[in-house]
């Protein structure tokens, strides 16, 4: 292949937002937008997560601080980005987290503050990144989702409410932008072993995990964010509204089934 067939993902010298860097799908998708050519804004409740992100990517690279579920933290980082690094072009949310229990037994608060760490962010950081990409008619949003807002699992109850919740406002959004040209997915991941999942499972429990996903293993924070990239690039001009599913076919197959 020659150097003028090769595919090009349209991504050099965008400006792209993500937030939620200190985890490693999070640091993973700042690496890659940068290998892509794309400048990244790296927002995280943690400033010593954000700056060690920016640094990563040296002068391509800009550390911003806040929480993301207040709204005016994100339209802040938001204004402070495009004032250093140029329009936004991409805004992708990594932000992720829960308290697990069974559902019955679940408090309020609990609750609540799950439904804040999974679905709240999104929602401050779409209404603001939303609103500049409309203005400019361009741009792409993306969310993370999980494999727990499409199937059901024991302790999952709040953490799966609000993905699936998450995946609807996706789809809600698509339709609202689409006429000004901005486009809005997720990327839905199973099983990934960041340092945190990593640091808790032993590795026995990590080789039963990955017994029971066909490609056989536990997913890389890497895998993530190339499918990031990708719904970011020019490769998915014509694709929005959707989850991309990325758990090595793990809910492509019935649960009852005996493997071969």
């Amino acid at each position: 292949m020659t150097d003028s067939s090769r595919i090009d993902l349209g991504l050099a010298g965008k400006h792209v937002f993500v937030a939620g860097v200190g985890s490693g799908i999070g640091s993973a998708c700042v690496r890659t937008f940068a290998a892509a050519g794309a400048s990244v804004s790296c927002f995280d409740i943690d400033p010593v997560a954000a700056t060690e992100a920016a640094t990563s990517i040296g002068e391509h690279g800009r550390a911003f601080t806040g929480d993301a579920r207040r709204v005016d933290d994100i339209r802040g980082a938001l204004d402070a980005a495009t004032a250093d690094l140029g329009a936004l072009d991409v805004a992708v949310d990594v932000i992720g987290e829960t308290r697990w229990g069974r559902t019955i037994e679940l408090d309020d608060e609990t609750w609540d503050e799950s439904f804040d760490l999974v679905l709240r962010h999104f929602f401050n950081l779409a209404r603001v990144a939303g609103r500049e990409l409309s203005d400019q008619r361009r741009g792409s949003i993306i969310a993370i989702a999980s494999v727990s807002g499409l199937r059901s699992a024991p302790l999952h109850g709040a953490y799966g409410a609000a993905k699936a919740g998450l995946m609807s406002l996706v789809r809600t959004l698509a339709m609202e932008l689409g006429a000004n040209g901005v486009r809005v997915n997720a990327v839905a991941p199973g099983a990934v072993l960041t340092p945190r999942v990593e640091a808790m499972m032993s590795a026995d429990r990590r080789a039963a995990s990955a017994a029971n996903i066909p490609l056989g293993r536990l997913a890389t924070p890497d895998d993530i964010a190339n499918a990031v990239v990708f719904l970011a690039s020019d490769l998915a001009a014509y694709i929005t509204g959707q989850t991309l599913v990325v758990d090595g076919g793990a809910t492509a197959q019935f649960p009852l089934s005996l493997r071969a």
